[in-house]
């Protein structure tokens, strides 16, 4: 059959331009298999027809293959471009993948007469300073850590600052300069700031002269207190430097990327070098990989893996891998994006092989765990599987959904619903619930209505309902379940109950089924239990912290508007004035007194009530 749809598309690749573009590879149902740039369309498309050397991957997709769509572009770079946005919005079948549920975070100095430090992800608002993106929180964290150490930068929220009436903690401990209470002048507080700025830019030794001089100075002018809290930070600073050994101040901004394949997975490493400092490394673990430790497979992904990372983030002047990028497209698309030149390193030297030798040991660390952790995902699922009597051949493919309640004393009742399959949990399935109309604290009514609504709309669709029905409670709710499961004709063999055990220790629960089964108890040395006990204790989590959101906005937002004197001309003043309900709880009465038309008595009727 693949002789035939190769013939039937002989036709339309002799057609093909010789111009650059993007081509685009539908199955019979029309379903997207592959999205690729060309730098030359008739030769990139008809060589996956006329090519003996195939990897497996791309030669079972190609025997798929029944119609061909391409898009010419005006040059390599513009279908690079193209190409990133398909496969990020289509997610084809064949298309290595890689998948990031976050974004990166951020340090930024925000716009103010005394600029904030905070940790960010998201946007940017105009007007403030943003130095990263760093490998993760920790780095982050670490680094305004070490800043406020050295240049003492404040980094409350401005409702906190500009309520404060005497310096906070941080300033007691030297970790702030309390500009909130005018204690160091804006132009000096302007110069920490200049400090920190070029410290997060990469100029360590620029920073560490220019606090000697000022601390010579000071001493000259026999500023001797000033002139020991300058020698503090030079110390500091020097000691940070010194345990940094693997930092180069001849560097600025560098990414280093290391691809190690190993059991049928691949791993690429993206260590980061922002401002000089070596901030630390994550790994990324790419879908539809071919599993081959062959150079032109490990450049294939990092081909991909570069075109899908730089697509919309930062992208550094100098990338270093020990593989040759296969297209120079790519480079030459980060460059016009990015508005630099961006420099490829296969064999760097000095303290950029150190970098690149260290990333490629952290990959393989990487890759080494997470074969260890399937492994004992897949046996733990295995045993599940066999211990419900359901098939085995496709682990994979087991496919589980876990309901819990939480409400306190009936007070903002949530349900939550959490998703195992794959061999772990997966949160971007998650859901919550509000449980409304209900007798406050009746479970088993919460537990009707959650099901009912998860499962309602997806009753005419066998296939699309999980193979297990985890239900975190005991025969009362598993007799709920039995219930809504009978009414939209389901299979209730579906359905598990977990009954806590004797003093809710994890191993002593009992399974509990409505088909006549009789209850598990597995004990405390079984794996499937244990499999059992972390989805449910996963449901639990994401159930309670929703509540638990819901419960506190709901008494807060109710607590300010019940306040006897304030109506929502006067609430909707303190919110802005304060920057939010969080704000006007920390200030005092005498702050809130100055709001426009609050007086001191009823600021002290304001504040009570809130307290």
């Amino acid at each position: 059959m693949a002789e035939d749809i190769h013939a039937g598309l002989r036709e339309y690749l002799e057609q093909l331009t010789h111009r650059p573009g993007v081509y685009r590879m539908f199955d019979e149902q029309g379903q997207l298999l592959y999205v690729g740039k060309a730098r030359d369309l008739k030769k990139r498309v008809g060589s996956y027809f006329t090519r003996s050397q195939l990897s497996p991957r791309i030669a079972h997709m190609v025997d798929r293959v029944v119609r061909i769509d391409t898009t010419v572009t005006a040059s390599e770079a513009e279908a690079l471009l193209l190409e990133s946005n398909l496969i990020k919005t289509q997610a084809p079948r064949y298309n290595i993948l890689f998948r990031d549920d976050k974004s990166y975070p951020y340090l930024k100095l925000t716009r103010h007469k005394y600029p904030r430090m905070a940790y960010y992800r998201g946007g940017v608002e105009k007007g403030d300073t943003v130095f990263g993106p760093f490998p993760s929180a920790w780095a982050v964290k670490e680094s305004i850590s070490l800043l406020q150490k050295v240049f003492r930068l404040r980094t409350c929220a401005d409702a906190v600052f500009n309520n404060r009436s005497r310096p906070c903690l941080l300033h007691q401990i030297e970790r702030c300069s309390a500009p909130c209470v005018k204690i160091i002048s804006p132009e000096d507080y302007a110069r920490d700031i200049n400090g920190a700025a070029k410290f997060l830019r990469g100029g360590q030794q620029e920073v560490i002269e220019e606090l000697q001089q000022a601390m010579m100075q000071a001493a000259e002018e026999q500023r001797y207190e000033h002139a020991a809290v300058l020698r503090n930070r030079v110390s500091a600073l020097s000691k940070v430097l010194q345990q940094q050994s693997a930092d180069s101040h001849d560097d600025q901004d560098v990414d280093i990327l290391a691809v190690v394949v190993q059991g049928g997975r691949t791993c690429v490493n993206l260590a980061m070098v922002r401002g000089g400092r070596h901030l630390g490394d994550k790994a990324f673990f790419p879908v539809h990989a071919d599993e081959s430790e062959e150079d032109w497979g490990q450049a294939e992904v990092l081909d991909a893996f570069v075109t899908q990372h730089y697509a919309e983030g930062f992208v550094p002047p100098v990338l270093i891998s020990h593989i040759e990028l296969p297209e120079p497209a790519v480079l030459e698309s980060l460059a016009e994006r990015s508005g630099h030149p961006v420099q490829w390193l296969k064999q760097p030297q000095g303290t950029r092989r150190k970098w690149l030798d260290m990333a490629r040991q952290n990959a393989q660390i990487a890759l080494v765990r997470l074969l260890a952790e399937r492994g004992s995902a897949q046996q733990r699922t295995g045993e599940l599987a066999r211990m419900l009597g359901l098939s085995t051949e496709r682990l994979e493919d087991l496919h589980i959904e876990c309901f819990d309640i939480s409400h306190t004393m009936g007070e903002a009742t949530q349900a939550s619903c959490v998703v195992f399959k794959g061999h772990a949990m997966q949160s971007s399935l998650y859901r919550r619930f509000n449980i409304e109309d209900i007798t406050p604290g009746d479970d088993y009514a919460a537990m009707r209505q959650v099901l009912q609504r998860r499962y309602a709309k997806v009753a005419e669709d066998q296939a699309a309902l999980p193979d297990v029905v985890l239900i975190d409670g005991g025969k009362g709710q598993i007799e709920a379940a039995r219930q809504v499961f009978e009414e939209l004709g389901l299979d209730t063999d579906r359905i598990v109950g977990v009954a806590k055990g004797e003093g809710r220790k994890v191993g002593l629960e009992t399974l509990l089924f409505v088909d006549g089964r009789e209850p598990l108890s597995l004990g405390r040395e079984s794996a499937a239990l244990m499999l059992v006990a972390q989805i449910r204790d996963e449901a639990h989590r994401f159930a309670i912290t929703g509540m638990r959101a819901k419960r506190d906005k709901a008494r807060r937002t109710s607590n300010l508007q019940e306040i006897e004197g304030v109506g929502p001309k006067r609430r909707q003043r303190l919110l802005a004035r304060f920057g939010g309900l969080r704000g006007l709880m920390a200030a005092s009465a005498e702050d809130i007194a100055t709001v426009e038309g609050v007086s001191h008595t009823l600021a002290q009727h304001i504040y009570r009530s809130l307290h």
